[in-house]
C-alpha cells in the first residue's frame, strides 16, 4: 500500500517523487498568474496596479485554504501512518463540510469589507472602481478555491502530487484561451475588460473541484453518497480546527503582511505598486521548487510521525533543506542576472522596470529564506505542532515589517528602498529563529 510504502522507500527517492510533480504543477500555477499579469499590462499600469492591490485581498482567500488544506492533509498523513484508512476518510469528509462553512461566511464578509480595504490602500475614483470589479468576482469564487485546495490534499496525503500538477498543466492552457477571450470578447462574449479575468479564473476552479473531486474518490478517500460522514460532528470539526486554523492564522499573517507591503508601496504610486506586483510574479517562478519540497516535507514527517519512524522524519526534514539550497542558487542567481530583461517582459514603463529590478536584487537575496521558512514550517505541521507557525507569523509579517518599514523608510529617510531591506532583514531574522527552534524540537522528538 502506499502508505507503507512512504514510511520505508528511501527518503531522498520520495522527496523527488512528490516534489518534482508538485514544482512542475505549481510553475504553470505561477505561469498562470504570469499570463493574468501580462493580459492585466495590455490594459494600462494602472490595471496592473489594481491586480496588485488586490492581491492582499485575494492572499486571505488562499490562506483559508491552504489552511484547513495543510490541516486536513496532516491529519489523513498521520491517520495512514497509523494505518486508519476510513479515519483518514472521515477526516476528508468533516473537512469538505468544514471548508463550505467557512468559504461562504468568507464570501459575505468579502464583499462588505472590499471597498474599504481598497481605500485603505490608497484606491479612489477609477482606480477603486477598477480594483472592485476584480477582487468582488474573486471573491464569489472562494468555495471553489477552497474546496479545490482540500481535495487536492487527500491526494498530497498520499504521496500523490501529479494529479494536481496534470490539472494546473491543463488550467494554464485553459486560462490562456479564457483571458483573451473574456476580457476583449469573442463568440458572442462582451467585452469584459479586466474583470474578464477574474470570470476566466473562476471558470478553472470549478473545474478544478470536479476534477480533483473525481480522483478523490478513485484513489478511495471521498465516497460520494456516504452522506453520514459529511455530517458536522463536533470531534472532527475540532481536531481540524486545531490543526488547521493555527496554518490558517500563519497565512493570514502573511496576507496582512501583503497588506502592510502594500500600504507603505502605495505612497509612492501606482508604479510603485505596479513594480511591485509584477516582482512578486517573478519571485514565485523562482521559488516553485520551495512548494514542492514544501509538500513533500509535510507528507513525508506526517506519514512517518505517524508510523514513529522518528529517524525517517529528521532525514526527511535535513534532506528536503539540502535539495532546497542548491534549488534556489540557481533561482538567486538567474534572477540577479537577468532582472532588468524580465521586468521589460511585462512592463515598458521605465519607472516601473527600474523600481522592480532594484527590489528583485534585494529580494533575490531573500530566497534562502523563504525555502528554509517553508520546509522548517511544515515539518512542524507535520508533527502536529501548528501553533509555532502563528508566532512567528505574527512577527515576520506583522510587528516586525511594521516597525522596519516605517523606520527605514520614513525616519531614515530610505524611501522605497528602505521597504526592500526591510523585507530581508523581517526574513533572515525570523527564519534563523525558525530554523533553531525546529531543529531543537526534532532533535527533542528523536531524543
Amino acid at each position: 500500500m502506499q502508505e507503507n510504502t512512504l514510511t520505508s522507500k528511501p527518503i531522498p527517492a520520495l522527496i523527488k517523487q512528490i516534489a518534482i510533480p508538485a514544482s512542475i504543477g505549481f510553475f504553470f500555477n505561477t505561469m498562470y498568474n504570469v499570463v493574468d499579469t501580462y493580459y492585466g499590462a495590455l490594459i494600462s499600469t494602472q490595471a496592473v496596479a489594481a491586480m496588485s492591490l488586490s492581491f492582499p485581498v485575494f492572499f486571505i482567500i488562499l490562506a483559508i485554504g491552504s489552511g484547513i488544506s495543510t490541516g486536513t492533509s496532516a491529519l489523513i498523513s498521520h491517520a495512514l501512518g497509523e494505518g486508519k484508512k476510513d479515519e483518514a476518510k472521515k477526516y476528508l469528509s468533516q473537512a469538505i463540510t468544514f471548508t463550505v462553512i467557512i468559504s461562504i461566511i468568507l464570501t459575505i464578509l468579502g464583499w462588505l469589507s472590499s471597498p474599504f480595504l481598497a481605500r485603505l490602500l490608497g484606491a479612489s475614483g477609477e482606480y477603486l472602481d477598477m480594483t472592485l470589479s476584480y477582487i468582488n468576482v474573486i471573491f464569489g469564487g472562494v468555495i471553489l478555491f477552497a474546496l479545490s485546495f482540500v481535495l487536492n490534499a487527500s491526494l498530497t496525503s498520499q504521496g500523490d502530487t501529479k494529479t494536481f500538477r496534470n490539472f494546473l498543466i491543463f488550467g494554464f492552457f485553459l486560462n490562456l484561451l479564457l483571458d483573451p477571450w473574456f476580457m476583449f470578447g469573442w463568440l458572442g462574449m462582451p467585452a469584459l475588460g479586466l474583470p474578464g479575468l477574474a470570470y476566466a479564473t473562476l471558470v478553472v476552479q470549478f473545474f478544478s473541484v470536479l476534477y480533483m473531486g473525481y480522483k478523490s474518490h478513485k484513489s478511495g478517500m471521498l465516497c460520494y453518497n456516504c452522506w453520514s460522514l459529511f455530517k458536522p460532528a463536533k470531534k472532527y470539526f475540532a481536531e481540524i480546527s486545531q490543526q488547521a486554523l493555527p496554518a490558517s492564522l500563519n497565512m493570514m499573517t502573511v496576507a496582512v503582511g501583503i497588506f502592510i507591503i502594500t500600504y507603505f508601496i502605495s505612497s509612492y504610486g501606482k508604479e510603485a505598486v505596479a513594480a511591485y506586483g509584477i516582482a512578486t510574479r517573478i519571485d514565485q517562478i523562482f521559488l516553485l521548487p520551495t512548494i514542492g519540497l514544501n509538500i513533500a516535507a509535510l507528507t513525508l514527517i506526517g506519514q512517518n510521525n505517524g508510523a514513529k519512524k522518528y529517524d525517517r522524519v529528521q532525514e526527511a526534514y535535513n534532506t528536503n533543506l539540502k535539495y532546497g539550497f542548491w534549488t534556489v542558487c540557481i533561482g538567486m542567481i538567474l534572477v540577479l542576472i537577468f532582472a532588468k530583461a524580465m521586468m521589460q517582459f511585462f512592463s515598458q514603463d521605465s519607472n516601473v522596470i527600474k523600481i522592480g529590478v532594484t527590489y528583485l536584487r534585494i529580494s533575490a537575496i531573500t530566497y534562502f529564506t523563504y525555502m528554509i521558512m517553508s520546509i522548517s514550517i511544515s515539518a512542524l505541521q507535520g508533527l502536529k505542532k501548528p501553533l509555532y507557525a502563528i508566532w512567528i507569523g505574527l512577527y515576520r509579517q506583522i510587528a516586525a515589517p511594521a516597525l522596519f518599514f516605517w523606520l527605514l523608510a520614513n525616519i531614515l529617510g530610505m524611501g522605497l528602498l528602505g521597504i526592500w531591506w526591510g523585507i530581508f532583514i523581517v526574513n533572515w531574522s525570523a527564519t534563523i529563529i525558525t530554523f533553531f527552534y525546529t531543529r531543537h524540537y526534532l532533535k527533542h522528538k528523536i531524543a
